[in-house]
């Protein structure tokens, strides 16, 4: 793709994402989509008004109408684009650093636009056949005051409210300064949780963490966590579309056991899960103990979405903390994947440690390179340096005797990122730093 990622269009603003790049991408995604009306929503970001009024003005100049919603968690939009049948540009860089921005477009159906529409839109950028309207013609922008209630709503509805409010949960939440920001916490309100925020104000800088919610972004919640007598720590990256969580003694939970573990208590026979190659093979082994159908995918939600739409399946999601609930849409959504923990937490009756003793023990170790070639010669240079079997599904799987290896370039940086995975941590760390080197090494 030219201008697509993972995950939508993204860059630096005034750098490679300009004023002008974000208006043609307004004009040609207007074009496409060719709807009376656009659902345009925003994260906390410092260049996000900038983005978004260019993305607008391209918008309206095709004559098509903006419903604008604030800013909003990228599921909140979503959700809203489900609900009213409209199409919708999120103006987002999810969890990349502050000095990031992009553009992601959500299909009618709340998922976001399959490839091939991405690859129509990139031709229309390229060829500047967009539609033209008079001055007369031109879109209007209408502000929309409801969007945040009927998303918190819709998430409710698919839980038990009153069991989790019977819990009085004691709840710590990092929003880190993103999207979540309000309806995060509003939502734990209405759960009667006791909530202790953390960064829960828009800060377009990110000045208080890293907007991925990764450990090392976490020290303040953890530390609160270990500090104090909470039931469970929640965080979300930028746009909240992921959710990662902190245990009761302050462990930080990987986002493939949380996701394992929800798939435990989700899934019945029968039930089909989907999921990318780097999630754990714990998921493997919940679904073979469950009697569900597995299905592994290329990474990114997207694809994930699209894949259990087309197989019905109930539940998936990745091993980052993005979980995709069928029942109440086709996207990650951070507060559905909160819900669905607390409804868990209540109905068990048990710690969050606890609940996860039960989950297969399998350690993902995360590292990355910086890319300096292209991606194909540094993919067949690894394929005539290894002699392991290869899953090609996404990037290089090379399985390992004790745990496998996913060498793939990152759809969002420029960089190759590494995960390794074995029951034994050590092994995880050894595996990583053996590719690390050899990447390093034909880089």
């Amino acid at each position: 793709m030219k201008y697509f990622g993972t995950n939508g269009i993204r860059g630096i603003p005034n750098e490679d994402l300009t004023t002008e790049l974000s208006m043609t991408v307004g004009k040609a995604v207007s074009t496409y989509f060719n709807s009376k009306t656009i659902a345009v929503a925003k994260d906390t970001r410092i260049s996000g008004d900038m983005i978004m009024n260019a993305v607008i003005s391209g918008v309206m100049s095709t004559g098509t109408d903006v419903k604008y919603l604030g800013i909003l968690p990228t599921p909140g939009l979503q959700y809203y684009c489900k609900k009213h049948n409209l199409p919708g540009i999120m103006i987002t860089a999810s969890h990349n650093p502050p000095e990031y921005n992009g553009i992601k477009c959500i299909a009618s159906d709340g998922t976001e636009i399959s490839e091939e529409s991405e690859k129509e839109i990139e031709d229309l950028i390229d060829s500047k056949k967009f539609k033209k309207v008079s001055w007369k013609s031109s879109g209007r922008l209408y502000p929309e005051s409801n969007a945040i209630d009927e998303y918190i709503n819709g998430i409710m509805s698919l839980v038990d409210v009153d069991k989790i409010r019977d819990r009085k949960f004691k709840v710590v939440i990092d929003t880190g300064n993103g999207a979540a920001y309000f309806t995060s916490p509003y939502l734990l309100s209405k759960y009667n949780c006791h909530i202790v925020s953390l960064n829960a104000n828009p800060d377009g800088t990110f000045s208080s963490r890293n907007s991925e919610p990764k450990p090392e972004n976490l020290g303040d919640l953890i530390s609160l966590m270990r500090s104090g007598n909470f039931d469970i720590g929640i965080a979300h990256d930028g746009d909240a579309d992921r959710c990662v969580f902190i245990d009761e003694h302050g462990n930080f939970i990987d986002g493939d056991k949380s996701l394992a573990l929800i798939v435990k208590y989700t899934v019945k026979n029968g039930d089909t899960v989907v999921t990318p190659v780097s999630s754990s093979d714990a998921l493997s082994d919940i679904c073979a103990e469950k009697n569900a159908k597995l299905i592994k995918t290329r990474v990114g939600a997207p694809i994930v979405a699209r894949t259990m739409i087309e197989n019905m399946a109930v539940i998936g999601g990745e091993e980052n903390g993005g979980i995709i609930y069928g029942k109440h849409q086709y996207c990650r959504d951070g507060a559905m994947t909160l819900s669905l923990m607390l409804n868990l937490l209540a109905s068990e009756k048990k710690t969050l440690s606890q609940l996860l003793n039960d989950i297969p023990d399998y350690t993902i170790v995360k590292s990355s390179v910086e890319r300096r070639r292209g991606w194909e010669e540094i993919r067949k240079d690894l394929i005539e340096r290894i002699d392991k079997k290869i899953d090609e599904t996404d990037g290089l799987k090379i399985l390992e005797d004790e745990g496998w290896v996913l060498i793939r370039p990152s759809g969002t940086e420029k960089i190759i990122r590494i995960y390794a995975e074995s029951k034994s941590r050590d092994k995880a760390a050894e595996l990583s730093n053996k590719y690390k080197s050899l990447l390093n090494e034909l880089i």
